[in-house]
């Protein structure tokens, strides 16, 4: 099969997938429930659907700044409008390609910082190990707070979040082991692979080497602070789930970001509004309150980083004129 199609069937089977489960889901439900979920969007309070908002542009804002830590190290100091348009850029192509907007920040910065894309490559894996490590430690608090429902969740989606960090530490090992392998060969095609991996190493050993550890805890901690508020205060924007503890708040909050990171954007076989209304669901409240949290929040973050990153991709060649290699 042509190479391309397939490439093109793993970004668009997974969307309409997700359309899809989202059309069966809506189609199938009842006159009667179509109607009071759409009368718990249409009466969401605005004010706390706008609070949820800054608190995410907030977030993405605090990755750009801990992102220049770990540059730093490197001998790069990034401007931090530029950080943060390459990360919004990221987030938009996450929406079509899980993960591919990892990528493309890296090749932002090659392009109009002119940092090594392996080297930026590097530091943003590095990232992506602490979140992961966040996202475990926030897993275990909701696990203590509401144990039951988190558990039966992960067991029925076969998800070990120890087991996928594992993994992740194993094959970093392995791609170090293979470097020093590779050393000592004078093929032309191995020493641009050796080069490449041992920019790639530079990058994630930044986290190791960089001077204000304690200013990348603060915002580390911040970031997912911020995540976790962005989904709380959506609870006052919904009729009815004003009672909602924070125990409900952080299953919902892990749910989702499983969610969200195994999918386009939360659009896929695990659509975002339909899980994240399931934990409420569990946990006794409506079913149109709880899918209605999760059409409010999905489709607010998702138009926000759609704009944000749509404006990024416009002004990075506008504002760094001149500087593209």
């Amino acid at each position: 099969m042509n190479p391309k199609l397939i490439k093109a069937l793993k970004i668009i089977l997974p969307l309409l997938l997700g359309v899809f489960l989202i059309w069966y889901f809506l189609s199938s439900a009842t006159p009667e429930y179509r109607k009071e979920l759409l009368k718990s969007i249409v009466t969401a309070n605005p004010f706390w659907v706008c609070l949820s908002l800054i608190l995410g542009i907030l977030s993405h804002l605090s990755r750009a700044y801990r992102w220049r830590f770990l540059l730093a190290p490197l001998g790069y100091t990034p401007k931090l409008y530029n950080s943060f348009m390459a990360v919004m850029v990221g987030y938009l192509a996450n929406l079509g390609i899980p993960r591919s907007g990892e990528v493309l920040r890296g090749v932002s910065m090659a392009t109009y910082e002119k940092i090594p894309f392996e080297k930026a490559f590097g530091t943003i894996v590095s990232e992506r190990i602490i979140d992961l490590i966040m996202l475990i430690l926030i897993t275990s608090i909701a696990g203590v707070l509401q144990t039951e429902y988190l558990l039966t969740f992960l067991k029925e989606k076969n998800i070990n979040p120890l087991l996928t960090l594992g993994i992740l530490f194993l094959l970093i090992f392995i791609g170090f082991l293979g470097l020093q392998i590779l050393k000592k060969s004078s093929n032309s095609f191995i020493i641009k692979i050796r080069d490449f991996g041992m920019g790639l190493l530079d990058g994630m050993k930044s986290i190791i080497t960089m001077k204000r550890k304690w200013a990348f805890l603060f915002h580390t901690i911040l970031i997912w602070f911020l995540y976790i508020l962005m989904f709380y205060v959506i609870k006052y924007a919904v009729p009815n789930l004003e009672s909602a503890s924070i125990g409900v708040i952080l299953v919902a909050f892990v749910v989702g970001s499983f969610s969200m990171s195994t999918t386009n954007g939360g659009i896929g076989i695990l659509p975002f509004p339909i899980v994240v209304g399931a934990v409420f669901v569990f946990f006794g409240f409506a079913k149109s309150d709880g899918e209605a949290f999760g059409w409010i929040l999905w489709s607010s973050q998702t138009a926000i980083n759609i704009v944000i990153g749509a404006l990024s991709f416009l002004f990075l060649p506008i504002l760094n004129k001149g500087k593209k290699t």
